[in-house]
């Protein structure tokens, strides 16, 4: 049978404007950073995960160049749902990918050079059997390139139709700026910074937020739950097939006894809100109006919906958020920091 979303997916779901654009996002976006390579899951199992999630109000699906395993998968798997089951709502959908780590060998695989970015969103448009992306971003900073080549590479994007909207991920406020000035001489649409931000991850604060904020541009905020941490997972340390025993982004040297501590201590405060830890860490990333939407992934249709249920309770006290900051302190878990620091 031929998939038909919930009629009431727009009544379920929050939108926030991205800065001053006139784009709006779903608070809760979906991302395929893990789960969706050709060596992860089934693509059934994503199948249902995406049509889940659509029904569920998200519009917004996140991707990149590298996300697999293999590199490529995700945006393959992805055009093969979309084939199979939202072509027909393509203009109801956000679709954004990224060019900017390591995709393919030699000097033109990687960064952020003019050759790599729209060699790379040619290949990713063709995997996933698109004219355009909403989104393209830069998706690291390249101290070696000219920061004019890499933003006028993206302007170029828009220019031939391939992208309607640009982004960067992992920039320093400073670059934030220096980004902005050059894309607003262009004229082209840059309307979203991806960093990463946590409770145990919380570098944007001091500086970055107030810059996009200033700046009129939006921020989607990656990895809210701290790949997996900021879950009722790892309560009582790492179980066996955990993302932590499996050589990924998470590495068992992250979870020491002090950040274990205050996992506990904030899955306290969870449960006296009638939340899990998991929906009161995606509540709290949504707190700042500033943040236009929190990325989540999922490894199945419950968790996804027990992830958008953090939108049913998203206020907190002065008290609970008193509370709140005695255990959500840096954890030394920001495995991007290089890039947003250079």
């Amino acid at each position: 049978m031929s998939y038909v979303p919930a009629e009431d997916r727009y009544e379920r779901m929050t939108y926030r404007r991205s800065g001053r654009s006139g784009l709006l996002l779903p608070a809760i976006s979906f991302g395929l950073w893990q789960n969706f390579g050709h060596e992860d899951r089934p693509l059934e199992t994503g199948r249902a995960i995406v049509r889940r999630a659509f029904d569920l109000g998200i519009t917004h699906f996140d991707l990149a160049n590298n996300y697999g395993p293999p590199y490529g998968s995700a945006e393959e798997n992805f055009g093969q749902i979309l084939q199979d089951d939202l072509v027909p709502y393509r203009d109801e959908l956000i679709i954004s990918t990224k060019a900017g780590y390591d995709m393919w060998p030699g000097p033109y695989g990687e960064w952020g050079s003019r050759k790599y970015l729209l060699a790379s969103l040619d290949q990713s448009l063709g995997r996933m059997g698109l004219d355009y992306v909403d989104i393209f971003y830069s998706h690291r900073f390249d101290p070696e390139t000219p920061l004019e080549e890499t933003m006028g590479a993206l302007d170029t994007a828009v220019k031939q139709g391939k992208a309607l909207y640009v982004g960067v991920s992992s920039y320093s406020a400073e670059k934030t700026r220096e980004a902005h000035a050059i894309l607003a001489e262009l004229r082209t649409p840059f309307v979203i910074s991806q960093p990463s931000y946590s409770m145990l991850n919380r570098w944007i604060e001091p500086e970055v937020l107030d810059t996009l904020g200033k700046l009129g541009v939006g921020c989607i905020v990656f990895s809210p739950l701290a790949q997996g941490m900021l879950t009722d997972k790892y309560l009582e340390g790492i179980p066996e097939g955990s993302r932590a025993t499996r050589g990924s982004t998470l590495s068992p040297n992250l979870l020491t006894a002090e950040t274990l501590e205050k996992i506990r201590r904030l899955n306290e405060i969870a449960q006296a809100r009638g939340q899990t830890l998991a929906q009161m860490a995606l509540a709290w990333a949504l707190r700042d109006p500033r943040v236009t939407s929190a990325l989540v992934g999922a490894s199945s249709v419950e968790q996804l919906e027990a992830n958008v249920a953090a939108l049913d309770r998203l206020g907190f006290t002065d008290g609970e958020l008193a509370e709140i900051d005695r255990y959500a302190t840096e954890s030394d878990i920001n495995l991007w920091a290089k890039s947003s620091s250079e």
